[in-house]
């Protein structure tokens, strides 16, 4: 399964809104089809972002590859623009944003079609470099799986999300495949259940014994069931550690101190953001109040209904008691370790 290729100066991806009833390819050459796709979560996950936002900025210069430098750079930056805007708090997103304009910028001296070419050979990088940090993260978060562990997850951080096996899913997968007889309780993740509807698909289609619990008996699964860890993956992580993931993550980092268990993060180092030093300053992504007051076609609440609906918490480092990149596991002090990591 490929949740997003480039082909034949399209982008083709899974429209995961349609899981796990169907599975629905859309082809686009239309960055607004990519980028409206985006908002609407038929695409999501922070690393697949990255990958989109690359494939994206394609879609909107290749009209321009046969006209002048000038005309191309200008729809870069307006491709770039109109990808940056979509969704302000997965990390990886914009640091593909970059890369690509760094490529831009490096080869300005050649001709429109040259350019477009490294661009274009820049994205898939981009994309195969995924898939190798998701088998080294895999590898290197395996080793704090015991065998026979009993694991919490939550939201969707399989080849859904990203460009290869996984971040927080990956490790699963790589146990499972180690036989470790591990079993994994999935939270449902509310507002739009990518837990339900996107992680427990992954983990049947893997053969992983696998439960699916709401979110709010998550304290009282991991009383009753004994939970062995909690593993999750990240959307922005800051310089000191905080990590800024699906709404409720925060939740299970609390729980995971309460109940005396490990709270795993697990995410490649291009999602973490050295220019923000602490979580207070994520931007936190708010979604549409229909959302929660008509989730999936139906009124829930009363008409009138005020809504908070953030799209992710952020975790305190005290939480966490390791981060796991595909240069390695890292533990406090995170301001020292993860730059360690990151300058790798």
């Amino acid at each position: 399964m490929n949740s997003i290729e480039w082909r034949n100066n399209a982008v083709r991806f899974l429209d995961q809104t349609e899981l796990p009833l169907r599975e629905v390819y859309i082809e686009t050459s239309d960055l607004s089809v990519l980028a409206d796709a985006i908002i609407r979560l038929k695409v999501r996950g922070a690393p697949l972002l990255g990958i989109a936002a690359a494939y994206g900025i394609l879609l909107g210069i290749q009209s321009a590859k046969n006209s002048s430098k000038d005309a191309l750079e200008f729809s870069f930056e307006e491709s770039a623009q109109r990808i940056s805007a979509t969704r302000p708090t997965a990390k990886n997103l914009f640091w593909a944003v970059e890369r690509m304009r760094n490529i831009l910028r490096l080869n300005s001296h050649e001709n429109t079609i040259t350019l477009f070419e490294k661009l274009e050979s820049e994205a898939k990088a981009i994309h195969e470099e995924d898939r190798v940090m998701c088998d080294r993260i895999g590898n290197i978060g395996a080793e704090l799986i015991p065998h026979g562990a009993k694991i919490l997850t939550h939201c969707n951080t399989g080849a859904l999300a990203t460009g290869g096996i996984g971040t927080a899913f990956g490790v699963i997968v790589t146990a499972h495949r180690m036989k470790r007889a591990i079993h994994v309780y999935a939270d449902e993740t509310r507002q739009l259940l990518q837990g339900a509807r996107l992680t427990m698909w992954e983990l049947q289609n893997a053969g992983i014994p696998a439960t699916l619990v709401t979110d709010n008996s998550a304290a009282w699964t991991i009383k009753t069931k004994k939970i062995d860890l909690i593993i999750v993956g990240a959307d922005r992580i800051s310089a000191n550690g905080d990590t800024a993931n699906k709404i409720g993550t925060y939740n299970l980092a609390l729980l995971a101190k309460a109940h005396g268990i490990p709270f795993y993060v697990a995410a490649p180092t291009s999602t973490v953001d050295r220019s923000i030093h602490h979580g207070d300053e994520i931007v936190i992504e708010e979604r549409a109040e229909n959302e929660i007051l008509n989730g999936w076609g139906r009124q829930i609440a009363p008409d009138g209904a005020h809504v908070f609906n953030p799209a992710f918490d952020v975790t305190p480092n005290e939480l966490i008691s390791a981060i796991i990149t595909e240069n390695g596991i890292v533990r406090a002090p995170y301001v020292q370790t993860i730059s360690a990591v990151v300058n790798q």
